[in-house]
């Protein structure tokens, strides 16, 4: 009779937990999105048009690079806020350097509030532009709290940055607890070193659009802006699309819908 109670007790424990785990999985839709500072390929400066874009797709979280804060050149427009404002987003910017009369670097969009952030910058040579690695945390409506990551490594045909760039982000987030997903304009094709050290510990999705090229918006050819995740096992891709938009910006949108299930 003992015997019975324990099995039947384990069974309720191991059955509501794989119920539980269920009745949490979250579907999320990311977006990377190289926002060109604000101007657009016409150098014509439309947040509208970026704001239109990011609208008609609906992501719940977008990384946005080439991201500036009150610089000249971006009429001393706060990008991350104004986006955010347009979108009814919540924002948050990440400095890479200072530059013309303001800040430069990355910023992330979300459809819920941040729980946490952390600007990680990223080393480089003395002579090359600086980097930074967006960290945030959000926690959905189901409870779990994602990790988010927006990038934009190196430029330069030289990979020594990019590899320098590319393993600070791995000993920095490659041992988190977190479900984490990097996510950007990576400056790197697939096989390549820096993308070879990142796939140590994040995933890049096994869907055939996951390898299409996404630069130049106009005939792209070579595939540097990427979705990748960590915690393989527990992310289902649905979709991932790659979105050549080429009045907005000069890099294609990669934009993903992924199930995450704890």
């Amino acid at each position: 009779m003992k015997y019975q109670i324990v099995k039947l007790f384990l069974f309720v424990i191991v059955g509501g937990t794989s119920y539980g785990s269920l009745a949490q999985a979250d579907t999320l839709r990311v977006m990377s999105f190289n926002i060109l500072h604000g101007a657009t390929t016409r150098d014509d400066f439309n947040l509208d048009t970026i704001a239109g874009v990011i609208n008609y797709y609906k992501p719940d979280l977008v990384a946005l690079q080439e991201v500036d804060f009150k610089t000249k050149r971006a009429k001393e427009y706060d990008l991350p806020t104004e986006l955010g404002i347009r979108t009814k987003m919540a924002s948050l910017f990440a400095r890479a350097m200072y530059y013309d009369g303001g800040e430069y670097g990355e910023a992330v969009l979300s459809k819920y509030t941040f729980v946490g952030s952390e600007n990680l910058a990223l080393p480089h040579l003395p002579n090359s532009e600086p980097r930074a690695a967006l960290i945030t945390r959000i926690k959905t409506k189901k409870g779990n709290t994602i990790q988010f990551v927006g990038t934009h490594l190196d430029h330069q045909k030289d990979e020594t940055d990019k590899v320098m760039q590319a393993k600070a982000i791995v000993a920095h987030l490659g041992n988190t607890d977190y479900p984490t997903l990097v996510v950007g304009d990576l400056n790197a094709q697939p096989h390549s070193k820096p993308i070879t050290i990142i796939s140590e510990k994040f995933t890049k999705p096994n869907h055939p659009n996951a390898w299409k090229g996404t630069f130049p918006a106009t005939g792209p050819n070579i595939c540097i802006d990427h979705i990748m995740y960590n915690q393989p096992e527990k992310w289902q891709v649905l979709d991932y699309g790659i979105l050549c938009e080429n009045y907005a910006s000069d890099h294609c949108i990669v934009i993903a819908t992924l199930v995450f299930t704890p």
